[in-house]
């Protein structure tokens, strides 16, 4: 039973590699395609990319800050403008709720 010797030199490159790459950046791109009889049944797009958070931000990516399960303002902003939506959909019911008891009977019945 033989055990291989881990040198210094080894781990110094493997972090000039991480340090090269993160510098970078890799982009990692796969698609996957499930057919049958020629109806698309599944597709996956998976994009991957491995960098540092400055280099991400120099490529315009910032998506974790804006992201309401990563942050508190993001996540007071998504609920924000759900209640925004919400408030319009209120606002909205009680113009018709007008519209229909000014109107006197709803429309489709006869007046007598």
């Amino acid at each position: 039973m033989t055990q291989k010797l881990v040198h210094a030199s080894d781990a110094v490159q493997l972090a000039d590699v991480l340090e090269r790459i993160l510098d970078k950046g890799v982009v990692i791109a796969a698609d996957v395609r499930v057919n049958l009889l020629d109806i698309e049944l599944l597709t996956i797009n998976i994009r991957l990319l491995v960098a540092s958070v400055e280099r991400a931000k120099e490529m315009g990516i910032d998506w974790w800050e804006h992201s309401p399960f990563l942050t508190e303002k993001a996540a007071e902003k998504a609920l924000k403008h759900a209640l925004n939506e919400k408030e319009s959909e209120v606002l909205q019911l009680k113009r018709e709720l007008v519209r229909v008891t000014r109107g006197g009977k709803a429309k489709g019945s006869k007046k007598r």
